[in-house]
């Protein structure tokens, strides 16, 4: 039965784990954005010999659940602090997504763009960022907003390594207060009430850009 007393002792307490939730998600995902697009480039861009271990490597990481990369990265890296050691872990595993986002992004750019910087000689590197990328990372806005909000909601996982984001504190309350349904019911509405708004925002930018 709801006890609306324990309720309120238990709001403060998830509101501060939803705090290092919502720094874990922001730090994770700007890892994911920048590894992504550069697994994207090397991939290909860079020679073969460097090119294909890239992608064999990001496969892996895809195939392998993220709990299981959080432990492994636990055990193999002792001396890194629960928090950065979980970002890395989420930002990195995001990132061999986001490569892909970011390789389908480059190949909708009309074959003509890549034509006119040819026949106008422009270096390569302004070819990439004056002309291919704001063209190919606007058309994948609405992925890259999908999976950050996919990010938010597997943050619970970096539990596993003593993380106190907002699950894991809500449990602690729970155990220590007799009190689950009221600490991780509210634990559920702040992930309901944040990322449900954030759904909503990726989908009318996704129909914007479809015009």
């Amino acid at each position: 039965m709801w006890d609306m007393d324990a309720a309120r002792a238990a709001l403060p307490v998830v509101l501060s784990g939803f705090g290092v939730t919502l720094l874990a998600t922001v730090l994770g995902f700007a890892v994911a954005v920048v590894a992504g697009l550069a697994i994207a480039l090397v991939r290909r861009s860079a020679a073969r010999w460097i090119a294909r271990p890239v992608g064999w490597l990001g496969a892996f990481v895809c195939s392998t659940p993220v709990m299981v990369q959080l432990f492994a990265a636990w055990v193999l890296v002792p001396g890194l602090a629960p928090l950065p050691l979980g970002v890395l872990v989420l930002g990195l595993h995001y990132a061999t997504y986001l490569s892909e986002v970011y390789r389908a992004g480059i190949d909708a750019v009309p074959k003509g763009q890549w034509e006119a910087c040819a026949a106008l000689s422009l270096p390569r590197g302004r070819v990439w960022r004056a002309v291919i990328l704001p063209q190919a990372v606007r058309k994948v806005l609405p992925s890259l907003g999908n999976y950050a909000v996919s990010l938010f909601k597997e943050t619970p996982f970096l539990s596993v390594i003593t993380v106190g984001e907002m699950v894991h504190e809500a449990s602690t309350f729970g155990s220590t207060h007799f009190a689950y349904l009221e600490s991780l019911t509210l634990a559920a509405a702040v992930f309901l009430l944040a990322s449900w708004p954030t759904s909503l925002l990726v989908r009318r930018l996704e129909a914007r850009l479809a015009h």
